[in-house]
């Protein structure tokens, strides 16, 4: 029997990288959750109003996204299941699941909110388009990666969410090497300290804008398409769950995945911090740049058109990228605790409705993602709980389940987000 042997649960025996580099993938898909337009209005909004106060939150915070991923990957490794799925078959009670899934849909379609909006916005900076104009063009764009994702399967889909990765770390992270941040600037900034109840709403803003519901129940699907089973073997057959929960296979997939999960968070990491430090480097004090339009414009009177530009592109690249995973979690929402599968295409129109109503209305694009933020909060606990439960459990996981230190690890880590997503919205809903 296999036994696990360290806070990460990994085997004493194997700690060189996967040979097979074909594993590596569904934390990269993932972690684009990680680089969306919510985050860049978080980091770039602290950076410029904190300087480097707040870099220590960004690293916190990812530090802990990487516990909560890969968690949430190695239930769909060793279950074959989802999070939302396994949930659905555990709720028994109809009304009990249905308000489940109620809230999880209204998280999904929050943060489809904000993703659309971002798209819309890049669009609007780069070529002057109409929001709403926008809005359509980056839905009808999601719809073509999740065409892909539809015929072509897992694998072709991740390569295009990660060509939109690298589009989006370029863009976000140039202006970082054009106007340095000041090294003992950065230093200072990994102290642990808050600086009145501003800093502690955007603090919080970070980390719900970082860990998000959606990013949990994807990642799960995501590794669950991918190694949760042999599609070579028939579903009923015995065989097929002999080999998918064949020890040494399960071992080396969850190696896999720890490497997958460490790339993915390094580059997540790195992003958020690069928009953190090119703000606190160069638009500290500067108005307006508490929105995605003043941004682009400090950036361009202060660092160029160049620098600008690369911003747009990687909004508009986090925009696509991001809001096609958060429709594919969404349709695995409801899949999974519905027992419901509607064709992803058409989950894609419904979910995209409420942002191009926003969007036509010229509801100001700054508020809507706070707003989306705010029910964000509202989701985590609801994530990260079962998720930390279930990782838990011999009865779910087997050999597989948690060693003490990693669950202690991850109550920690729930506490602290569920602590401090509820301040944002005790600081947004009173207005402090």
């Amino acid at each position: 029997m296999p036994k696990n042997s360290s806070l990460i649960d990994a085997p004493a025996t194997r700690t060189a990288p996967p040979r097979s580099f074909w594993l590596l993938g569904p934390a990269l898909v993932a972690g684009v959750a990680y680089l969306d337009p919510g985050n860049v209005a978080s980091n770039m909004t602290a950076g410029a109003q904190y300087g480097y106060l707040l870099v220590w939150v960004v690293v916190a915070g990812n530090v802990m996204a990487w516990l909560i991923q890969y968690l949430s990957a190695k239930l769909g490794v060793v279950t074959g299941q989802s999070l939302p799925e396994v949930l659905g078959s555990r709720l028994r009670n109809r009304w009990a699941r249905r308000s489940y899934w109620l809230q999880a849909e209204l998280v999904a379609m929050a943060t489809d909110l904000a993703e659309i909006i971002g798209g819309a916005v890049a669009l609007n900076l780069l070529f002057n388009v109409p929001l709403l104009l926008g809005g359509f063009i980056t839905g009808a764009v999601s719809m073509i990666l999740l065409t892909v994702q539809n015929r072509r399967g897992a694998r072709p889909f991740e390569f295009v969410i990660i060509a939109l990765m690298a589009i989006i770390t370029i863009g976000f992270v140039a202006g970082v090497f054009v106007a340095p941040p000041d090294p003992a600037g950065v230093v200072g900034g990994l102290v642990p300290r808050f600086e009145g109840a501003g800093s502690v709403l955007l603090a919080a803003s970070i980390l719900g804008a970082t860990i998000m519901p959606h990013a949990i129940y994807a990642h799960s699907a995501l590794s669950r398409d991918r190694f949760g089973a042999n599609p070579r073997l028939a579903p009923a057959d015995a065989a097929t769950e002999a080999a998918r929960t064949e020890p040494s296979r399960i071992r080396r997939l969850l190696t896999a995945t720890r490497w997958d999960v460490t790339i993915a968070m390094i580059i997540a990491g790195s992003v958020n911090l690069g928009i953190l430090l090119l703000a606190a480097a160069n638009l500290a004090g500067v108005p307006g740049t508490d929105s995605l339009e003043g941004a682009h414009a400090a950036l361009a009177a202060g660092l160029g058109p160049v620098v600008a530009t690369f911003f747009a592109v990687g909004l508009l690249a986090s925009g696509l990228a991001s809001t096609s995973v958060g429709a594919y979690a969404g349709a695995e929402i409801m899949h999974g605790l519905l027992h419901v599968r509607i064709p992803l295409l058409a989950r894609r129109l419904i979910t995209l409705i409420p942002a191009l109503v926003i969007l036509g209305l010229n509801v100001d694009p700054t508020l809507a993602l706070v707003l989306s933020q705010v029910v964000l909060s509202f989701g985590i606990p609801f994530a990260l709980i079962p998720l930390v439960a279930l990782t838990a459990q011999k009865r779910t996981l087997g050999v597989w389940a948690n060693r003490a230190w990693t669950t202690v690890a991850g109550v920690v880590a729930s506490v602290l987000l569920i602590a401090l997503n509820a301040a944002l919205l005790w600081l947004v809903l009173t207005g402090a």
